[in-house]
């Protein structure tokens, strides 16, 4: 059986602005958006490439026993990019405030490429302060 990763919750407190952050400056396409009731509605978003998205929610019941999550309280999801600094320079021509190209030296987090694969990546908060983590990839997915 397959277990596919399909949608991620993302806690916002205001639905357009952040519909407005991931697909105007982020560039993630809307692929739905719609209200099921009066005072209900969600927004679904997919990274371009990917098989996930996000979804963004305003005044819908909460998943039967769990928690709501706290707007910005979301932290750590990867994106992966076969390019890091076109990556980075994309989000910043598009507004993004997105810290300079890191990666995992022995003394911590260093700027600059990292020697070998999967060690480049670059950071950026939505505007909720939701964290996200872009990481460069050896070769894109359909080539792994």
């Amino acid at each position: 059986m397959e277990w596919t990763l399909e949608v991620i919750p993302v806690p916002v407190s205001d639905l357009d602005r952040a519909k407005s952050f991931y697909a105007d400056q982020c560039g993630f396409p809307v692929d739905v958006d719609v209200s099921p009731f009066e005072g209900g509605r969600l927004v679904q978003l997919t990274p371009p490439g990917s098989r996930c998205s996000i979804v963004l929610q305003s005044g819908l019941p909460q998943t039967p026993g769990q928690p709501p999550m706290a707007s910005g309280s979301l932290q750590g999801v990867q994106l992966c990019v076969a390019d890091i600094e076109a990556a980075r320079e994309q989000l910043v021509a598009r507004g993004v405030e997105v810290g300079p190209v890191q990666h995992v030296g022995a003394s911590g987090w260093e700027e600059g490429k990292g020697e070998g694969d999967w060690n480049s990546f670059v950071f950026f908060k939505d505007p909720d302060g939701n964290g996200w983590v872009v990481q460069e990839m050896p070769a894109p997915l359909s080539q792994r």
